[in-house]
C-alpha cells in the first residue's frame, strides 16, 4: 500500500523530529480544507525512487468521456508530500516583473498566482504572450522527474510551478495544446498543499456553441497525480476555480514535454 512505502525524502539532522502530520494518507473528505503543516526540520533531501513493486502497488483511478481521457492517483504518502513541498517553498524561484504577467483578450494582467519553470539547458515554453525559459533542475525537481518517468514510462524535460497563496489564487480556462508540447506524451500534473477543486469543460459547451455537455469535476489532493491523456488537451478546457474556504498554500507541477526547437520531431 502506498502508506508502507519508503519516503522519498529523509532529514538531514540526525535527531528525528516529531512532525505535526500523519504518516498516512489521508481520506479525501479529511483533508479538503486543512492545510498541510510544514515540518521544523531543517531541508529534506531525497531518497531513491519507488521500487517497480511499489510503483505496481499504486491504485489508479481512470476518468473517460468522449475525449477525455484522465488517469489519478495518490502517489506520495502525506510526510513525503510535504517535506517536498517544504523543499519547494525554501528553493523555487518565482518569476517577477513582465514574466508574472499574462495576456488575455489583448490586455495585460497580473497572475493571479506565482510561476516558475525549470528544465533541460536551451528549452523554453510560450503560452499567453509570454516566453520563459527554463532554469537549471533543482534536486528536488530532478528526482520528482525522475520519478515520474519510472511511475508513467514517459521522459519529462520541463515543468511549470503554479503557487497558490491561498484559495483567491486560481487558474482560468486553458488547454494546455501549444505546440512546443509533444502531443503524444501527457501532461503530469503532482498537487502538493491545500487541498483545491478542479473541473474541465468541453470546449463545445462554451460560447459560442454551448452544447450541453456536463463537467468533469474533482478534487486534487496534497501528494496526488493527475496525467492529463492525448487526446484531452484538443477537447477540453481545465480550470482551478477560487474558493474562500481553501486558505492553505498549494503548489502544483506540471511535467511536460517540450521539443525543442532545434531538434527533429521523432
Amino acid at each position: 500500500m502506498m502508506e508502507h512505502q519508503p519516503p522519498l525524502f529523509k532529514e538531514k539532522s540526525a535527531k528525528k523530529k516529531k512532525l505535526s502530520c500523519t504518516a498516512s494518507v489521508p481520506r479525501e473528505e479529511e483533508e479538503q480544507n486543512v492545510e498541510p503543516k510544514l515540518p521544523s526540520s531543517p531541508g529534506p533531501t531525497l531518497n531513491p525512487v519507488l521500487s517497480k513493486a511499489q510503483i505496481s502497488d499504486l491504485k489508479w483511478k481512470k476518468i473517460k468521456k468522449e475525449n477525455l481521457d484522465l488517469d489519478y492517483v495518490v502517489l506520495l504518502p502525506r510526510l513525503t508530500a510535504t517535506a517536498l513541498l517544504q523543499a519547494l517553498e525554501e528553493q523555487v524561484e518565482y518569476f517577477t516583473g513582465d514574466l508574472a504577467r499574462v495576456r488575455v483578450f489583448g490586455k495585460w494582467h497580473n497572475l493571479p498566482r506565482k510561476q516558475a519553470t525549470y528544465g533541460d539547458p536551451g528549452l523554453t515554453y510560450t503560452y499567453s504572450g509570454i516566453q520563459t525559459p527554463a532554469r537549471p533542475w533543482p534536486q528536488p525537481l530532478r528526482r520528482i522527474r525522475d520519478l515520474l518517468t519510472e511511475v508513467t514510462g514517459y521522459d519529462y524535460n520541463f515543468v511549470l510551478i503554479n503557487r497558490y497563496k491561498d484559495g483567491s489564487d486560481k487558474m482560468g480556462e486553458h488547454k494546455d495544446d501549444e505546440k512546443e508540447l509533444d502531443p503524444k506524451v501527457p501532461i503530469a500534473s503532482l498537487s502538493l498543499g491545500q487541498q483545491r477543486d478542479f473541473y474541465f469543460r468541453h470546449q463545445d459547451s462554451r460560447p459560442p456553441k454551448k452544447i450541453n455537455i456536463e463537467k468533469v469535476q474533482m478534487q486534487l489532493q496534497h501528494g496526488s497525480l493527475l496525467l492529463m491523456n492525448p487526446p484531452t488537451n484538443q477537447y477540453w478546457y481545465h480550470a482551478l476555480p477560487p474558493r474562500k474556504a481553501s486558505p492553505g498554500v498549494r503548489i502544483n507541477l506540471t511535467f511536460r514535454k517540450v521539443v525543442a526547437k532545434h531538434s527533429p520531431k521523432k
